[in-house]
């Protein structure tokens, strides 16, 4: 079970503390499912401990793998010159930590859509596989990823589940968390509630929103009035727009679902403008639970989503491609965070 510690910490030193293998150790810290939960959880706390460091370029000659992930940020209009939508920066921590624990190098990259980018890195060794966040019009998309498929890249996405067989994306239960998004609304007394957000296979994800809270209309006895669905993109810009052209139909609401919480920041604008309390008028909610929405006047209520488990399952699911094992659940859940936008009607 290992060799007494020495000076430097090596993986021997975790086997002998941990009481396993060296092998054990090192199918351990590369994330392998094959070593259980407990088991892995011990021995890279006492890799941590010893402030362990994984041998790159021994593992490397080893697995003929660079040890690195490549992380790629897609490039989403934002008023500010970051180019980042801010949902996909917050998993940038846990994907950072994810990385770290198992003793990988993350390569960090900002790509526009219309790049080479899918031929970049694998087939240049300089990664062996990519997780891709951010996409735009999924159609355009899709062959991006289709030709990854091809060449045998491997990699991991943040998307809609339900659009893709392949394993590699993982997301969240947008359908359920529509239909929570809709129900949360219908408690509040509203009856009338607009939809802002594409809802269509260009944006799987806000389709799929939609067809959640339109169940949870239908169980309400309510039939979705698709004069209240405009389209938006993930932009406070859009949502601005979207609600000026919904207020400009002169059709009754008095309550809207964004699909994310920039649309609804952007919403909230021309509520407001439009002379439109809220809540009193009209009940506002989003999606993505961003730091901005709990700053704006009155704080938004959101759907959040699980950013830090998302970090780890894109990991998790890249490593699992590689090393040839099945990956993991590829849905994550979403949580209710209601804040003071979508108060009871009075």
């Amino acid at each position: 079970m290992g060799r007494a510690p020495t000076g430097r910490p090596t993986s021997f030193d975790i086997a002998y503390l941990a009481g396993v293998s060296q092998p054990t150790v090192s199918r351990a810290l590369r994330g392998d499912k094959a070593v259980s939960a407990q088991t892995r959880e011990k021995i890279e706390r006492i890799a941590r401990e010893l402030n362990y460091a994984v041998d790159k370029n021994a593992s490397s000659l080893r697995s003929q793998r660079s040890n690195t992930i490549a992380l790629l940020f897609f490039e989403d209009p934002t008023p500010d010159e970051s180019m980042i939508n801010p949902f996909f920066l917050a998993m940038l921590g846990s994907i950072t930590r994810a990385c770290a624990n198992r003793g990988l190098d993350l390569l960090i990259s900002f790509q526009a859509m219309e790049d080479n980018w899918h031929v970049q890195y694998q087939d240049s060794h300089r990664a062996d596989g990519l997780i891709l966040l951010g996409y735009g019009d999924y159609q355009q998309y899709q062959q991006r990823l289709e030709q990854l498929r091809d060449q045998g890249t491997h990699f991991a996405r943040w998307g809609s589940v339900s659009s893709d067989d392949s394993g590699s994306t993982i997301g969240s239960d947008n359908l359920g968390a529509g239909r929570l998004a809709g129900e949360h609304l219908l408690a509040r007394g509203r009856r009338r509630i607009a939809f802002l957000g594409h809802a269509d296979d260009h944006y799987p994800e806000f389709a799929h929103r939609y067809r959640g809270f339109c169940d949870a209309l239908r169980g309400a006895g309510i039939d979705p009035d698709p004069r209240l669905q405009h389209d938006a993109i993930t932009t406070e810009q859009a949502g601005y727009a979207a609600a000026k052209a919904l207020i400009a139909m002169e059709v009754p609401f008095d309550g809207v679902f964004a699909a994310s919480d920039l649309i609804a920041i952007g919403a909230m604008r021309a509520l407001s403008e439009a002379g439109l309390r809220i809540p009193e008028d009209i009940a506002i909610m989003g999606f993505d639970n961003i730091p901005a929405a709990g700053l704006t006047t009155p704080p938004l209520t959101t759907i959040m989503q699980d950013t830090k488990g998302a970090g780890r399952r894109l990991v998790e699911t890249l490593l699992a491609h590689i090393e040839g094992r099945e990956p993991p659940d590829p849905r994550l859940p979403t949580e209710l965070i209601e804040r003071a936008s979508t108060a009871p009607a009075t």
